[in-house]
């Protein structure tokens, strides 16, 4: 037989039963929003009378008669107020306001599964370096409780460590640079490369903290910088080295950043430089830096071995006396940079015999900048001349007295090539380019506390000034003006850093000779 249909409500019933479930659900939620501020006061309630009772638990019974007295005189002054009530209701309502708002979800604490699995690790890592046969209570062993070892430690958004504090025992040889290298090597190893570090040990302490370096800005471009006379910026390093900012400008805003400065003149420590890096390293733009900061306040002879042509820009400009780039030229140039520092330590020592202040022409700053003196000596001797260094000694040796101020850079292919009296008298040094640990130490005179990677943008370095600490550099882009792939932006900047042109002596002469007739 046929079957029969079934009810239309029994037909439609599933339905209508979830219309109804949701009209009902957007009716609940509608009345929630509406009387959410009821239902936070009303928990906000709930929950002070909770702590009332609590302290009225705590409260030993021989103090709760004078608390029952004071609550009492407070209810009588607030009555006894104009509008006392009205105000004693409102700041209860507001309490419990506050106290009844929704608190969010706590925060997890502690490393997750991958950060454990990262520490824990680095832990076992460190065992072999860390541990000895013969202590009965090791703080480093294979399946220890890392959590002793790693007191404080901080990640990044990638889930890699940023900060991490390292306890190790105190028979650990922290003393010895190698055993410290041993362990930087093995921390940037196992906490992941391509990034610089900073180690600071503490020996009294038995500490390490690692901490992961940001990048230095790369985009600052050169401009007229807040400097004293005798101060000269080489570049900007991190704000945990130094306690000084200068404010430059990017663009339409200006940002504070931490300067490496490099102080010149008769009370310097380290009156002289040495520049080393690789070619492109930015040896040559760092060269240019301070040449546009010298022209401020003095004279500068720039003598360029390379002869690439890349301080044309200052060629005839006011301040300049000499752009040489030739074997015969430079060193006619140093020969008179010599002549003229013994002239101003003449006139400098007849002054202060005569009890007179130093003569104006002498006080005016002069800088020689030489640019890889090391290939005008090999043209030197294959010419059978003397190396153009050699004139360097007394400008290297005396500079300070006479307000004479030497910058000599060079390539490490080079840097045999340097005389003994630019290696001794040039204590600020400065390393750009990608170097290793020996090669950085062997021209600071110290190794950094940081880890040098292998791709660094131009410019990117360390310096060190004179005996002290090693500081991350990056130097201002001072690029070539008259170089077809500089940029517009830092094109115009370095000429607006340019002085005026200076006019040529027969020019000079032509107009007096007009202005006579």
């Amino acid at each position: 037989m046929a079957r029969r249909p079934l009810p239309r409500i029994l037909s439609n019933g599933s339905a209508q039963i979830a219309r109804s479930r949701e009209l009902a659900r957007t009716a609940a939620n509608g009345a929630t929003d509406i009387l959410h501020p009821v239902i936070t006061i009303t928990r906000g309630l709930r929950r002070l009378a909770g702590a009332g009772r609590r302290k009225w638990a705590d409260t030993p019974k021989d103090r709760r008669g004078p608390l029952l007295f004071l609550v009492a005189s407070v209810i009588l002054v607030v009555a006894l107020m104009p509008y006392g009530p009205l105000l004693a209701l409102v700041g209860v309502m507001a309490a419990a306001a506050w106290k009844g708002r929704d608190q969010g979800q706590p925060q997890p604490t502690g490393p997750d599964d991958s950060q454990i699995k990262r520490l824990r690790s680095l832990y076992e890592a460190l065992v072999p370096y860390f541990s000895a046969a013969e202590d009965p209570a090791p703080l480093y062993a294979h399946g220890g409780d890392w959590t002793q070892a790693f007191p404080s430690y901080d990640f990044d958004e990638t889930g890699r460590i940023s900060r991490l504090l390292i306890r190790y025992p105190a028979y650990f040889t922290d003393g010895e640079a190698e055993s410290r290298a041993r362990i930087e090597q093995l921390l940037e190893t196992k906490s992941g490369r391509g990034r610089e570090y900073h180690f600071r040990w503490d020996e009294e302490g038995n500490e390490l903290t690692v901490t992961v370096l940001p990048p230095l800005p790369t985009d600052i471009a050169a401009q007229r910088f807040v400097t004293a006379p005798g101060e000269t910026v080489l570049g900007f390093t991190d704000p945990i080295g130094v306690q000084r900012t200068l404010p430059l400008t990017y663009g339409e805003e200006q940002r504070d950043v931490p300067p490496v400065v490099w102080r010149t003149g008769p009370r310097s420590t380290e009156p002289h430089l040495l520049i080393v890096g690789e070619p492109g390293s930015g040896t040559t733009t760092l060269v240019r830096s301070i040449a546009l900061q010298a022209l401020q306040y003095g004279d500068v002879l720039v003598v360029e071995g390379g002869g690439t042509g890349e301080y044309a820009c200052l060629t005839g400009r006011h301040g300049v006396l000499a752009v040489e780039s030739g074997l015969t030229g430079a060193a006619a140039s140093l020969e008179w940079a010599t002549h003229e520092t013994e002239r101003r330590l003449v006139s400098a020592n007849r002054a202060r015999q005569a009890g007179h202040p130093p003569p104006d022409d002498i006080r005016r700053p002069l800088w020689i900048l030489l640019d890889r003196p090391g290939a005008l000596g090999h043209l030197a001797v294959a010419d059978g001349r003397r190396d153009p260094q050699a004139l360097l000694q007394v400008p290297l040796r005396h500079g300070r007295a006479a307000n004479v101020t030497v910058v000599v850079a060079e390539q490490f292919d080079g840097v045999d090539c340097l005389s003994d009296a630019v290696r001794q008298h040039t204590r600020a040094r400065v390393v750009l380019g990608p170097a290793t640990p020996d090669e950085l130490e062997a021209i600071l005179g110290a190794p950094p506390h940081t880890t040098p990677t292998k791709d660094v943008p131009p410019g990117r370095g360390y310096a060190r000034l004179g005996s002290g600490p090693v500081h991350r550099l990056q130097v201002p882009a001072t690029p070539d003006p008259y170089d077809d792939a500089t940029s517009e932006n830092h094109r115009q900047a370095v000429l607006e850093l340019l002085p005026h042109r200076s006019e040529p002596v027969e020019a000079v002469a032509a107009e007096a000779l007009a202005a006579e007739t």
